[in-house]
C-alpha cells in the first residue's frame, strides 16, 4: 500500500470519527448548555485520533462493520479526551495549551473542566453499550475491558504512579511499568476492542495483538518524551519542555536522547514482528506503528 493510500485512509477514518463524535456527544443547545458546549469544545476538531485509528485498523483486519467501529472509536477517544482534560487541570499537570488551543479549565473554568471529564467518561460507556449490532455477551466483555483499561489497573493507575514519581529517580523498568498503564492500556484496548467488533478472538490472535500493542504503547511514550525534549510548543500543540521543567522522570532523562530514539525504532520493529501471523492483511497496523514512531507532534 502506498504512502498516499495510507494518508487517505487516515483522513477517511478521522472524518468518520469526527462525524460519529458529533452525533454521540450531547448537543450544545441542550441543557446543561455550558457543560455540553465544553464537551464538544474539547472532543471535536482536534487531535491525531491515534486510538480510533488503531481501532479501525484492527477492526478492518477482523471484518468489523463501520457502525460498530464508530462506537468503539468514539468510546476510546472520549476516555482519552477526558483524561487530557483532567491531566491539564491545576491539580495535575497545570497546563494552559492542548491541541493548539486553550485547555478546558482556561477556556471555561476548573469546575466545568472537572465535570467535562466526568461526563465524557460516562458518555463513552453509554456509546459503546448501545452498539446493538454486536452479540450481547461479547459486548459485555468489551465494556469490561474498557473499564479495566481506564481504571486503576490501567490509565488512572498509571497517572497516579506518574504523579507520585515527580522528582524521584525511577529505573527503566519502573518507568516502563508506569507507561504500560498510563498510555499503553488505552492503546491496547483500542486495538483489542476494534478486533472484537469484528468477531470473537482466538487466544493466539489475542496474544499477537497484545504483543503489538505493548510495543506501540511504549514506543508512543518514548517518542512523546523525545518530542517534549526537542520540539517547540507550536509544533506539539501543547507546552514543550514541561516534563523537564516539572522534574518528571522520562525515557530521555533516564536513557539519554539518542538511546531513546534507538529504543523507539526497536519497538517499531517489534510491533511489525508481532503482526507476522496476520500477513499483509495487517498492513494498516504496521503503518500505524510507523506513524507513532515517526511523528513530529
Amino acid at each position: 500500500m502506498t504512502e498516499l493510500a495510507f494518508s487517505a485512509w487516515v483522513q477517511d477514518v478521522q472524518a468518520d470519527v469526527e462525524r460519529a463524535l458529533e452525533t454521540f456527544l450531547p448537543e450544545a443547545a441542550a441543557i446543561p448548555h455550558k457543560l455540553n458546549e465544553a464537551m464538544r469544545y474539547t472532543a471535536l476538531g482536534g487531535g491525531k485520533r491515534v486510538r480510533p485509528l488503531l481501532a479501525y485498523a484492527s477492526g478492518d483486519l477482523f471484518g468489523a462493520d463501520r457502525r460498530a467501529l464508530a462506537r468503539v472509536a468514539s468510546a476510546v477517544e472520549m476516555i482519552h479526551v477526558y483524561s487530557l482534560v483532567h491531566d491539564d487541570m491545576p491539580c495535575m499537570d497545570d497546563d494552559d495549551l492542548r491541541r493548539g488551543k486553550p485547555t478546558v479549565h482556561v477556556a471555561y473554568d476548573e469546575a466545568t473542566a472537572l465535570l467535562v471529564g466526568d461526563a465524557l467518561q460516562a458518555q463513552a460507556f453509554q456509546v459503546l453499550a448501545e452498539a446493538d449490532t454486536l452479540p450481547p455477551a461479547r459486548l459485555v466483555g468489551m465494556l469490561r475491558l474498557l473499564a479495566e483499561a481506564a481504571g486503576t489497573k490501567g490509565m488512572c493507575g498509571g497517572q497516579a504512579i506518574d504523579l507520585d514519581s515527580v522528582g524521584l529517580s525511577l529505573t527503566r523498568e519502573e518507568l516502563e511499568r508506569m507507561h504500560q498503564l498510563k498510555t499503553g492500556a488505552m492503546l491496547r484496548v483500542s486495538v483489542i476492542l476494534g478486533a472484537m467488533a469484528g468477531r470473537d478472538l482466538e487466544p493466539r490472535e489475542l496474544e499477537a495483538l497484545a504483543t503489538y500493542s505493548k510495543a506501540i504503547g511504549l514506543a508512543f511514550q518514548v517518542v512523546d518524551d523525545v518530542l517534549d525534549a526537542t520540539a517547540d510548543s507550536a509544533t506539539l500543540g501543547k507546552t514543550a519542555g514541561k516534563d523537564a521543567a516539572d522534574n518528571k522522570p522520562t525515557y530521555v532523562s533516564i536513557l539519554g536522547l539518542e538511546p531513546s530514539r534507538a529504543l523507539a525504532e526497536q519497538l517499531r520493529r517489534e510491533a511489525h514482528e508481532a503482526l507476522a501471523p496476520f500477513g499483509e492483511q495487517a498492513q494498516r497496523l504496521r503503518e500505524l506503528a510507523d506513524l507513532i514512531v515517526q511523528r513530529k507532534a
